[in-house]
């Protein structure tokens, strides 16, 4: 490798690219779990608001980090918080980092971060896709009965709900943060 090429990929990533994806890491965990001691717990409500504020979020923030990477990047960061403040599962981590990397595929596919509505496409398909693996790992690792499994889905697709809400939240959110100059694209 040249040090041209060296220096290209290390410019890759900025500093103030990795803060903006750190910080939003953060403020994603500390927000869930806001929501859920406000929200008395897990019910319908506060699930479908985590999923709102985590969705309106990401879309943010990748509009923010307009990077291929950002989300995987994102991704292991929040889980690694989780494994450490929260004891979360590793279990779930294969899953999330799977569902990001398809979902930046199809981010680059419809025309990369450029466009805003792509960057939605693959929120919304990094969201579904997470928390489909997710059941089917909770299904194929704990053998549990089908009409558990059952119950947990419509649990999920109510805090899926919430996603799709947090999409339109979050287009909104960039198009105000624009005009306040805090996003230059």
């Amino acid at each position: 490798m040249s040090n041209a090429q060296v220096l290209t990929l290390n410019r890759y990533w900025q500093v103030p690219d990795l803060v903006v994806v750190g910080i939003f890491a953060a403020v994603v965990k500390v927000s869930s779990i806001l929501v859920a001691l406000m929200g008395g717990g897990m019910n319908p409500l506060t699930l479908i608001l985590k999923n709102v504020i985590f969705t309106a979020l990401l879309v943010v923030m990748l509009y923010k980090v307009r990077k291929f990477g950002t989300l995987t990047l994102f991704l292991v960061i929040s889980a690694i918080i989780s494994a450490l403040m929260l004891g979360g599962s590793l279990v779930l981590i294969p899953a999330s980092i799977l569902a990001g990397l398809i979902a930046e595929g199809v981010i680059m596919a419809l025309g990369g971060y450029r466009f805003t509505w792509s960057i939605m496409v693959g929120v919304a398909i990094y969201d579904l896709l997470s928390k489909t693996i997710g059941l089917g790992f909770s299904w194929l690792m704990m053998r549990e009965e089908p009409r558990i499994i059952a119950m947990v889905a419509v649990i999920v697709a109510i805090g899926y709900i919430g996603s799709i809400i947090g999409l339109f939240v979050g287009r909104y959110f960039v198009k105000e943060l624009r005009h306040a100059g805090i996003i230059r694209h």
